[in-house]
């Protein structure tokens, strides 16, 4: 009897898992709701002229809210404007000054998200 309602707690949660999962690929998921903490904002100018352009591949975006949190994480860092591509899952970061990678890594993972790689363009 205790066996039983064991196996059908775990398959409760186990729905629940499932449905909470398929929500958040499909856009409905928490951090996909639009709030006003997350609108889109105008895109960040930077002081000088692009010394340096860097095409960082993440992962962990599915919707836009994701992208718009990732693109503030960079915008955060002085000398640094990205733009980033969802459908793509990369972002470009351009610098009008020499800053590490490891820094623009460190922003994106913050936000919540797994940098795969940084190229220099």
């Amino acid at each position: 009897m205790v066996d039983a309602i064991i196996i059908l707690i775990v398959i409760v949660l186990l729905f629940f898992a499932l449905k909470g999962s398929i929500r958040h690929f499909k856009g409905d998921g928490s951090c996909c709701r639009s709030s006003s903490s997350l609108m889109k904002t105008d895109e960040k100018h930077l002081d000088g002229p692009v010394v340096a352009v860097r095409e960082v591949r993440i992962s962990g975006m599915h919707c836009e809210n994701c992208a718009e949190k990732v693109r503030r994480a960079v915008d955060s860092i002085d000398g640094a404007s990205a733009s980033v591509n969802l459908s793509e899952g990369k972002a470009t970061v351009k610098m009008d000054r020499r800053i590490d990678d490891i820094v623009i890594k460190r922003k994106i993972e913050e936000a919540g998200y797994s940098v795969e790689s940084i190229s220099q363009i």
